[in-house]
């Protein structure tokens, strides 16, 4: 028919159309996959064999005399015991901080998000000296400790203070995005109903957050057991009694005994490895 508009052709539908279309976002795929398998086969894998094997070297007695020994397990103990004490303090710190942060205005609300971060930007090392120059026998109040008996730095006290200080963001920074991203109207609309505080938030507030919470737990303790260098500074490396785990390992090495250092290494990788198959549980759990 005379002034017809003659109709499109539809563009072939032809696997090579397809492959063009899809074949390099499969390559892209593959060598990125194959890249980060790389890269944890080198950062991460092949350091956690090489623990194993040299652990192992020397047999399993030997192993076995390394983690029994009262010094190491000396060190496991403090490491526990710490992390035990540490751990749930951060806790309770790191609820009521992203509360008041993400719930109320306040004067000093940019000040205390601030402060939250400071021993992300301050060095563990730096973070030990800081109690060792207020609480050390010649720092800021080491007379009036002395005079009264007070031990805390080369003490238990100096220890949890240096590792409360290193991992107490951990929780914080963990619920502060969540509960941000929640806003308030569950617990406006609670506190319309005639709930009041404690009520709104055992009941609205923290159920809300608490796979947040509890991954935020995990890499605390995760932080505590592990941490190195704030707790070198104040502990004083005395064996069985001021040494954790990391500075255990430490002495052994620089004694040139390796199986034994490795041996108790290996008890650090073993809690590592449970705190990642809890961390992976509360994960899937909460369906991410």
């Amino acid at each position: 028919m005379a002034g017809t508009v003659p109709a499109l052709k539809r563009a072939p539908n032809t696997p090579a159309v397809r492959s063009r279309g899809t074949a390099p976002s499969r390559t892209v795929k593959w060598v990125l996959i194959g890249l980060a398998g790389l890269v944890m086969l080198w950062l991460i894998i092949l350091p956690l064999l090489s623990v194993l094997i040299e652990a192992l070297r020397q047999g399993l007695g030997v192993y076995f005399a390394a983690i029994t020994d009262p010094d190491a397990l000396s060190a496991l103990r403090l490491t526990l015991l710490v992390a035990l004490i540490t751990v749930p303090v951060n806790t309770v710190f790191g609820v009521a901080a992203a509360w008041a942060i993400t719930k109320f205005r306040f004067k000093g609300k940019g000040l205390l998000s601030t402060l939250i971060d400071l021993p992300f930007s301050v060095s563990p090392v730096v973070g030990g000296l800081i109690y060792v120059l207020i609480y050390g026998r010649r720092g800021w109040l080491g007379p009036w400790l002395d005079d009264h008996n007070i031990h805390i730095i080369f003490a238990l006290p100096g220890i949890i203070l240096a590792t409360l200080f290193i991992t107490f963001p951990f929780v914080a920074r963990e619920l502060i995005p969540l509960m941000e991203d929640q806003g308030q109207q569950e617990e406006e609309a609670a506190v319309t109903m005639g709930a009041k505080g404690w009520r709104v938030f055992w009941h609205i507030t923290l159920p809300n957050i608490k796979w947040g919470l509890l991954y935020g737990v995990i890499l605390c303790n995760a932080r505590a057991m592990g941490e190195f260098g704030a707790v070198s500074v104040v502990s004083g490396h005395i064996r069985g009694e001021t040494n954790t785990l990391p500075l255990h390992v430490e002495i052994l090495y620089n004694e040139y005994q390796f199986s034994a250092a490795f041996a108790v290494a290996s008890l650090l990788l073993l809690l590592a490895l449970v705190t990642l198959i809890v961390k992976a549980w509360f994960t899937r759990k909460h369906g991410h």
